[in-house]
């Protein structure tokens, strides 16, 4: 969640300087950016643990949502 909001805090700053790239974001800093979602996935998850870092776009709208990867997801 610290990610999250360290996005929020800085989202203005980051949408000038990355428009519309995906940005990595872990402990508070972004560690690398991406042209697209699954690439900045692909990419992250073979250096980082799930549930240690966020990607998120860098839009101009309100509505964009956190992405948060998680390894503790369980399945039915």
């Amino acid at each position: 969640m610290k990610d999250y909001e360290y996005f929020k805090a800085h989202r203005d700053e980051l949408i000038e300087k990355y428009p519309n790239k995906f940005v990595v974001i872990k402990s508070c800093a972004v560690v690398a950016v991406y042209d697209a979602f699954m690439e900045a996935y692909n990419e992250t998850v073979k250096t980082e643990a799930l549930g240690t870092f966020i990607i998120q776009q860098c839009v101009d709208d309100d509505s964009t949502a956190a992405h948060f990867h998680n390894s503790n997801v369980k399945f039915a």
